[in-house]
């Protein structure tokens, strides 16, 4: 449970730029879609996927390293993992298993004999779109989970794209389709409060000394 007014404590210590930047983000903010990187090998590609689901809105991002753990490399994202939550899972079955839990559907991004094309996808459902190593792609135990098999149409001699190109490109469209529908995409205010709350403590160096003060003045 957020403490309302603390939190309207602790955001009198931002700039006003700051605190609208905030909200204009949340407002933005969706958990509809999530993304699953499965071993990606160069530590660069997971960095530069977490980064693109922070610039199209996605809140969290599954990081599944069976086989190969990396840290994320900062340069590369930018500080985007400040504001993307990392979920990471040691196994792909866990990580199917509690997307699954929360209501997703397994979405492979791999061409496949029964593939959709990404302007064909159904964006009304809840989704985790999920990105394989670099040359092996995803496992078969991803693909044997899917529920759907998303394909990027190329016209080239190239078959595939960098992932976290690939990324890009799909998250792009399925965000931008998905703010034209109906639906209730964007988070629930209590996880907006919750976000206000966690992003205020990643930004003010002296966080845990202001909420003691302002505790003792209670």
């Amino acid at each position: 449970m957020i403490d309302i007014k603390l939190l309207d404590y602790l955001e009198s210590y931002l700039t006003e730029n700051r605190r609208t930047r905030f909200n204009k983000v949340l407002s933005q903010r969706t958990k509809h879609f999530t993304v699953a990187t499965e071993d990606v090998y160069q530590l660069h590609n997971t960095s530069a996927v977490i980064r693109s689901c922070d610039v199209f809105g996605i809140q969290e991002v599954n990081i599944v390293e069976e086989i190969n753990s990396k840290r994320i490399d900062r340069e590369i994202a930018m500080g985007a993992q400040k504001w993307v939550d990392l979920n990471r899972f040691h196994t792909v079955k866990d990580c199917i298993k509690d997307l699954k839990s929360k209501g997703y559907q397994i979405v492979a991004t791999t061409p496949h004999t029964n593939d959709c094309l990404l302007h064909e996808f159904d964006v009304t459902k809840k989704s985790c779109f999920f990105f394989g190593r670099e040359t092996e792609g995803l496992s078969q135990e991803v693909l044997d989970n899917a529920d759907c098999y998303l394909k990027i149409p190329m016209s080239g001699f190239t078959e595939s794209l960098n992932i976290s190109v690939s990324a890009a490109i799909i998250l792009q469209h399925v965000t931008t389709k998905l703010k034209q529908t109906g639906i209730n995409w964007q988070l629930t205010e209590t996880e907006r409060l919750e976000k206000r709350m966690d992003w205020i403590k990643k930004t003010i160096k002296s966080y845990d000394k202001i909420v003691e003060r302002y505790y003792s003045k209670q």
